[in-house]
């Protein structure tokens, strides 16, 4: 059976986008005074979609590496300022913490992926490199997230016992592993979640597209292993590196807990 995607029209998505109306209602019904928050999230969807289309129909047209790279970098950028934006506490330098973490994690693997495994020629093939890269960066950003967050929660919860440690002459890493350690775990949750049910109750997006596209299954399940496997090392390099970053300016090189550069989060500071 060959059947081929029908092409949507306008109406099309403004009947799906109707179905937002659900989560209006749930909220209305429970008074979750969420209403203007979703139609806020359906706007900046619809919006961000439409915009990234036409940018990538561009992109996909001129299919030269000096219109891909930029694309590749400013979504990294993008993705580096919201892995920021996560809990209660931050301190200074954050954003840059967040953006370097994210961004040698994931090109580093989504070169990995498109030099070694995929081999795709050229290497800056749009319909290849942006849709890995942002599937990359999305799980990663959500790991640099959880993360930090829970490195300065941990930290917090943990002040006094940590600075006991340090005062009994323990290292600032003896200090600080046990909240690193928790805050690497739960950057990798997310991720370990989404390999233990992939294929059995969730079909990923990638997979999914490749077969609507009429692409064989098995090789559209490859491609998918291929995917969850590099999302997987860069969402605990992404992490790890993160936590890393922000041990490195919450304790000093004299093995003190620098617990002052934590602050409530505040709008516009990160």
């Amino acid at each position: 059976m060959n059947t081929s995607l029908q092409n949507l029209s306008l109406v099309d998505v403004g009947i799906a986008a109707l179905l937002i109306v659900v989560n209006g209602a749930v909220s209305v019904l429970l008074k979750l005074d969420l209403e203007r928050k979703l139609a806020w999230a359906a706007v900046r969807t619809v919006v961000q979609l439409l915009a990234i289309g036409y940018v990538l129909g561009w992109v996909f047209q001129y299919d030269r590496w000096y219109a891909v790279l930029p694309l590749m970098a400013l979504m990294t950028l993008i993705a580096g300022f919201a892995g920021a934006q996560r809990g209660s506490r931050t301190y200074a330098g954050q954003r840059a913490d967040s953006i370097v973490s994210i961004w040698v994690s994931s090109w580093l693997v989504a070169a990995v992926g498109l030099f070694v495994v995929i081999r795709i020629r050229p290497w800056y093939a749009p319909q290849y490199a942006i849709p890995i890269l942002g599937m990359i960066l999305g799980n990663t950003l959500t790991g640099v997230s959880l993360g930090v967050e829970r490195m300065t929660e941990e930290l917090t919860a943990r002040r006094d016992r940590v600075e006991m440690a340090l005062a009994l002459g323990a290292t600032r890493w003896e200090a600080a592993q046990e909240p690193a350690r928790q805050a690497v775990r739960a950057g990798m949750i997310p991720t370990l979640n989404q390999m233990a049910v992939v294929g059995v109750v969730s079909l990923p997006g990638m997979m999914t597209g490749q077969v609507l596209a009429g692409q064989s299954p098995l090789q559209a399940v490859r491609y998918q292993i291929v995917i969850m496997f590099l999302i997987a090392a860069s969402s605990a390099l992404g992490t790890v590196g993160a936590v890393l970053l922000t041990y490195r300016h919450l304790f000093s090189a004299e093995h003190r807990f620098l617990a002052a550069r934590l602050v409530e989060r505040t709008a516009g500071r990160a």
